[in-house]
C-alpha cells in the first residue's frame, strides 16, 4: 500500500509538471480592433511589448470580404510584396500556432492595406530557462485547420516582459490525471 501511494505521488508530480508546460498564450492580433485598416491600428506597437513563445497561438479576426492574412518573408514584409506568400488565410478567424523561434511576418494581401499599416512582425523568443526549453521542444501536434510556422528569422533573446501576462487557454491534462487516479484507486482497493 505504501509503495502504491509513492507511485501516486510521483505520478501527480510528473503530471503537474507536464500540465504547466502543455499550453500557451492566445493572442488576438490588434486586440478588440482585430485585423483591419479602420482605426489606424499600429500592429507593431501592439506586438512589440508582448513576449511570444513557441506554443502560443495567434488569432487574426477580420471581415473576410475585405481582408486576408498572408505569412511572408522579411523582404516581402518590408516591401508589402504579396506575389508569393508562404501561407495565405482567408477565413476571417484564423488561428495560427507558433512552432518555431524567430520573427514571423504577416501582411494583408488586399491592395493598399499593407502599405496602410496592416502588417505585423511576431517575434518569438527563445526560452530563458530549462523548463521552458523542455516544454517547447516537445513534438508539436500535426496542424489541422490552423497552420504551423515553417519560416523564421533567428533573433537574440529579449529582455523580460514589462507588461501583464496575456490571456491563456489551458489544454491541460486534468481529465487524464483524474482518470489515472481513479484507475490507481481501483487497483489499490482490489
Amino acid at each position: 500500500m505504501a509503495m502504491m501511494m509513492e507511485r501516486v505521488i510521483v505520478l501527480l508530480i510528473v503530471m503537474s509538471g507536464l500540465q504547466s508546460g502543455s499550453h500557451g498564450a492566445v493572442y488576438k492580433v490588434g486586440d478588440s480592433a482585430g485585423w483591419t485598416i479602420i482605426g489606424n491600428v499600429d500592429y507593431n506597437s501592439w506586438a512589440s511589448p508582448k513576449t511570444f513563445h513557441v506554443g502560443d497561438t495567434i488569432i487574426f479576426e477580420y471581415n473576410e470580404e475585405f481582408h486576408n492574412v498572408m505569412r511572408v518573408t522579411h523582404a516581402m514584409y518590408r516591401t508589402c510584396n504579396t506575389s508569393a506568400p508562404l501561407e495565405s488565410y482567408a477565413s476571417g478567424n484564423d488561428s495560427i500556432k507558433i512552432t518555431k523561434y524567430g520573427h514571423h511576418f504577416f501582411i494583408c494581401g488586399v491592395p493598399g492595406h499593407c502599405q496602410a499599416g496592416q502588417k505585423v512582425d511576431i517575434n518569438v523568443h527563445r526560452p530563458n530557462n530549462v523548463t521552458q526549453q523542455a516544454a517547447s521542444q516537445a513534438p508539436a501536434p500535426a496542424p489541422s485547420s490552423s497552420s504551423a510556422f515553417a519560416y523564421s528569422v533567428p533573433v537574440a533573446p529579449a529582455p523580460a516582459p514589462s507588461q501583464a501576462a496575456p490571456s491563456t487557454t489551458k489544454t491541460g491534462l486534468v481529465p487524464f490525471l483524474v482518470s489515472a487516479l481513479l484507475l490507481i484507486a481501483g487497483y489499490t482497493t482490489a
